[in-house]
């Protein structure tokens, strides 16, 4: 282990809300704490913040009294730059302003020690280009901490291109021994979690421009289908539509505009109205003031149906589970390799969604059709109402809620999973981070049911690519064009 000493002091720059998390988390390793922000008295306001949130987990039994009070006494609240000269470690949480870091920095590096290391927090810029500007560019690493900092577990350890091996390994080190779970990723646009997170939120949006389904239900089928703990629309209300849509165009320019980053005109049109979700009290959802018990919009979905009483199936495959689970529910299965998913008792076929516009009914990918507990369904124009109510029956008769969406290629869940499992599988072919770093950021960092890799393995990359190929056949932009590492993984499964 090069973990910081217990002994070496610990600054944080930036006294807002993530610094405070830091600088309690940092405290509780048992670090001595500057706070410093350049704001004049925030630092020891800041700080008296601190305190009482650590107040209230000794009043919770979480923190004893003795740990509580030592706390108290090694958290200093700092009047200037000059002040952290004893620190060991800094950790930035200023402004997202690449001219604003590079100014901070320049000031430390005059302020500690040679041996300091220095430590950004930032979400979306390049660690390269904040450290571009030292003298001693190596000490210098991505630290980024996830919202609220004291209790989500992720932290990315980012090293810049000209950043020591050395120092990236005390910062990874440290971060363990404060008690979170670090992983090592390379300075890219985005790190990990919001690269690779950007499908969840983007193919969200594109459904509901496309009109194929409102914001609460493509939220409900991701949470109650896809098995995502919140949906997207509820999640970026959360988080702040113009901090979201910041993220998302930051990481497209950085990528110089590739399609696969393309920002959402709703978002922007959002963010101009300055509607940013819960901090100004309507977003995609209305907050303030609260509105009525059943007046807040709820998903689509469908009334009760009769289930067919019989069914034929041919190849699910990934949803080969639900045929256990209609002989479950009583209803006579039969098998016909000649049929694509269940035949309906008109001919109708009710398949999985895999990109295409094929004649008949789809339903979405679930995380596990066992537990899942609402489906999401779309049919081709020449479908009759009888064979879609029977479709719904089948699926209520299975204990799920169903929402009836307009089609469009790859429903909601089939086509924000396939793009999660690509962008993975290309980050880690980029050596952006280790397969199991990824997947363990997109667990911890947002939350996700699986690792994205993790999904592919269970799905097959040869259904990743199938899925891809088939979008990208009706959105020819480059946006679905598998990655060079999901064909050729997909090409080994088949071989």
């Amino acid at each position: 282990m090069t973990a910081l000493d217990r002994d070496g002091v610990v600054a944080v720059v930036g006294a807002g809300t993530m610094g405070q998390g830091i600088a309690q988390v940092a405290l509780l390793a048992g670090h001595r704490v500057l706070l410093y922000d350049a704001a004049p008295g925030l630092a020891a306001k800041a700080a008296a913040g601190v305190g009482a949130r650590l107040a209230r987990l000794a009043e919770k039994g979480r923190l004893d009294t003795a740990e509580h009070r030592a706390a108290l006494d090694r958290l200093v609240p700092a009047d200037g730059i000059a002040d952290l000269a004893p620190a060991a470690l800094v950790v930035e949480a200023v402004v997202e302003d690449l001219a604003v870091k590079r100014r901070l920095f320049a000031e430390l590096e005059e302020t500690v020690g040679d041996g300091c290391l220095l430590a950004t927090n930032t979400s979306s810029l390049s660690v390269t280009a904040v450290a571009g500007a030292l003298r001693l560019p190596g000490r210098l690493v991505g630290l980024h901490f996830f919202n609220p900092a004291p209790l989500l577990p992720l932290v990315e350890v980012v090293a810049g291109t000209a950043s020591d091996p050395a120092a990236v390994d005390t910062a990874y080190d440290t971060a363990a021994a404060w008690g979170k779970t670090p992983v090592r990723c390379a300075d890219t646009p985005g790190f990990i979690v919001n690269r690779i997170a950007r499908p969840f939120y983007a193919e969200a949006l594109r459904v509901h421009e496309e009109r194929a389904a409102d914001p609460a239900t493509i939220d409900a089928v991701l949470r109650e289908c896809g098995g995502f703990a919140m949906g997207p629309f509820a999640l970026t209300d959360l988080i702040g539509q113009d901090v979201n849509e910041a993220v998302t165009r930051s990481v497209w320019e950085s990528f110089f505009h590739d399609p696969k980053f393309t920002p959402s005109l709703a978002q922007r049109r959002l963010v101009e109205s300055g509607r940013l979700g819960r901090k100004t009290g309507r977003g995609w959802f209305v907050y303030e003031p609260a509105p009525e018990p059943g007046a807040a919009p709820g998903p689509h979905t469908a009334e009760p149906a009769d289930a067919p009483r019989r069914v034929v199936h041919g190849d699910l495959g990934p949803a080969q589970a639900l045929v256990g689970l209609v002989r479950a529910a009583g209803i006579e299965v039969t098998e016909d390799d000649g049929v694509q998913g269940f035949e309906l008792s008109d001919g109708t076929y009710l398949y999985p969604a895999d990109g295409t516009l094929e004649p008949g009914i789809q339903f979405d990918l679930a995380a596990d059709y066992t537990t899942a507990t609402r489906m999401a369904l779309a049919r081709t124009p020449e479908v009759p109402d009888a064979a879609l109510a029977e479709a719904v029956g089948l699926f209520q008769a299975l204990g799920k809620q169903v929402s009836v969406i307009r089609l469009v290629p790859g429903l909601i869940v089939a086509r924000t999973v396939a793009m999660l499992v690509d962008l993975a599988a290309d980050a880690v072919a980029k050596e952006v981070a280790s397969a199991a770093d990824v997947d363990t950021a997109m667990r911890l960092g947002v939350n996700y049911p699986l690792g994205p890799l993790q999904w592919g393995e269970r799905l097959s990359l040869s259904w990743v690519r199938e899925t891809l190929e088939s979008l990208h056949s009706y959105y020819p932009n480059g946006r679905y064009a598998p990655s060079v590492e999901v064909l050729w993984r997909a090409r080994a499964e088949e071989e």
